[in-house]
């Protein structure tokens, strides 16, 4: 029986949110930078927003990426003779995912900090 196309795309997308998530926390960067970490036009207005940022979204990829890896686990029961639907869906996931990334972090921000 093949590998879902689902599967493959969720676990992979798991796995890399879940290590992506990892390394932020372990290795955030420390000033303000368009090269690495959690980027947006909110988290570089100042310092303190900025480690905020890049503290929370790391928690949040890590909680995705796990999300991701349960969600994965549909792949082993979908028909299987679909292939570029269940490709579709998993890409489909990913952006809603990364959305949701996007928006719980921004979210955040303007929590602790304000508009």
């Amino acid at each position: 029986m093949p590998i879902s196309p689902f599967f493959v795309v969720c676990i992979l997308s798991g796995i890399i949110f879940t290590i992506g998530g990892w390394f932020f926390q372990k290795y955030p960067p420390k000033e303000i930078n368009h090269w690495y970490g959690y980027r947006t036009p909110s988290s570089q207005k100042s310092q303190e927003r900025w480690n905020f940022a890049q503290k929370y979204s790391s928690k949040e990829m890590i909680r995705l990426g796990v999300m991701f890896m349960i969600i994965s686990l549909f792949g082993f029961v979908l028909p299987g003779s679909y292939v570029l639907i269940e490709a579709f869906a998993g890409v489909l996931i990913l952006l809603i995912l990364t959305i949701v990334l996007l928006f719980r972090v921004e979210r955040a921000i303007d929590k602790e900090f304000g508009r």
